[in-house]
């Protein structure tokens, strides 16, 4: 199956035959420059993240990517986010995609409080909307009592939890979540999935990454699975997790 089948609304992403390629050193570090490629040359091997991936998304979409460690998930979706450059093909896209990573940077000697401030007018909202929605940021978090806090006292999982409910502070009309989910108690990742149903259905765009495959099919409406970076397959969201799961 392919992304021409889905004609649920307006296109907002279109992947078009996207190849990545990395070129790295034989130990498995990714060259910094092109003087350490010169002095290296034997010791660089291309590393073909992504091999041709085309497909199409539409507004209203919750799309969930599967694909074991190192399939060409991440690449994917930066790739999508701008923060990765084609080697061959395109990704178009209608809107700025927000990509929400595990690794996204948060300041660690600044309090909860001050990130969720720079937080939110690094998503473009403005000094009064993020005034307005603190509240609600923090409440949604769970983090009431650490907010006042400098991050760097936080555990890796309260951070992705702030980090997760003031990148959904906003609408998005493409949002990118990568493993997000996988972080806090069920009662998190349970709000979490409503959000990012909430979203979709507000007309955007979500590609949910993870491994968890209950929380894609609870919170998807169609999967791509990518194989080697290869797009394997890419439509209903019980057969496709049906096909991988057997593939193992």
């Amino acid at each position: 199956m392919d992304g021409t089948e889905h004609e649920t609304g307006e296109l907002t992403v279109v992947v078009d035959d996207l190849h990545v390629d990395y070129k790295a050193f034989a130990s498995g570090k990714t060259a910094r420059s092109q003087r350490a490629l010169m002095t290296r040359q034997r010791g660089v091997r291309i590393v073909h993240a992504l091999k041709g991936v085309s497909f199409v998304a539409r507004e209203g979409e919750s799309i969930g990517v599967i694909g074991h460690n190192g399939s060409g998930k991440s690449t994917l979706m930066r790739a999508i986010a701008g923060l990765t450059s084609a080697t061959s093909g395109a990704v178009y896209a209608a809107s700025r995609p927000a990509l929400l990573g595990v690794n996204a940077a948060l300041i660690s000697d600044l309090s909860g409080e001050k990130n969720v401030m720079l937080g939110g007018l690094a998503l473009g909202h403005k000094p009064k909307e993020i005034r307005e929605l603190y509240d609600q940021i923090v409440e949604f978090s769970g983090l009431e009592e650490f907010i006042d806090l400098p991050m760097k006292t936080y555990s890796s999982g309260m951070q992705a939890r702030l980090r997760f409910s003031i990148a959904v502070s906003r609408d998005h009309q493409v949002l990118l979540v990568d493993e997000a989910l996988a972080v806090g108690d069920k009662a998190f990742r349970q709000k979490s999935e409503q959000r990012i149903r909430d979203l979709r259905e507000q007309a955007g765009t979500v590609f949910l990454v993870s491994h968890s495959m209950r929380s894609i099919l609870d919170t998807c409406t169609r999967v791509i699975w990518i194989d080697h970076g290869n797009l394997k397959m890419d439509g209903d969201p019980q057969e496709v997790v049906s096909a991988y799961q057997a593939s193992k």
